[in-house]
């Protein structure tokens, strides 16, 4: 190591081993959001699955069992939606670096899979009056993700970066 830090300079490789490190640090915030995404992705098709094959015969004997197929369907759709845009944050995070906005946004996206998916799957299941009143609170949380990174580039573009 000796060699090769009179060779390069010794600033020259503190500035490869900052960089690096930062490199690492992105990469593994963008892996966890890739990973989470890909789970709930999956997830969204068991569910979805289980909505186009499985849900009627649960849902015939309940009050509106095609409102309820819809919603179940809604609830599948949006969480694929979602989760593909964690995969999204996960790489522009790796690209881009990882930033609060970007953070933000995918902690937005889960507590919307959580509220609005969730909350329409527990509605269609269970006739769940609170489940269907977070609802509104989980498409909020999706409003607000997308803004995230809206403003995550927008600041970027300000700067002049990338």
């Amino acid at each position: 190591m000796d060699s090769i830090e009179n060779a390069l300079g010794s600033d020259f490789i503190r500035f490869l081993n900052r960089h690096f490190s930062i490199m690492e640090i992105q990469n593994r915030v963008g892996v966890r959001w890739i990973a989470t995404g890909a789970l709930l992705t999956a997830l969204a098709v068991i569910l979805g699955a289980f909505g186009a094959h499985g849900l009627a015969p649960v849902v015939e004997t309940m009050e509106e069992p095609a409102k309820r197929m819809a919603n179940w369907e809604t609830g599948a759709h949006y969480q694929m939606i979602h989760a593909i845009g964690l995969i999204l944050i996960g790489i522009l995070a790796t690209l881009y670096g990882g930033s609060r906005l970007l953070t933000g946004a995918g902690w937005l996206f889960l507590l919307g899979i959580l509220l609005f998916s969730g909350g329409l799957y527990t509605w269609v299941l269970t006739d769940s009056l609170p489940a269907v009143l977070v609802v509104p609170l989980g498409g909020l949380s999706f409003f607000t993700g997308w803004v995230a990174i809206a403003c995550r580039f927008l600041y970027l573009m300000l700067r002049g970066e990338r």
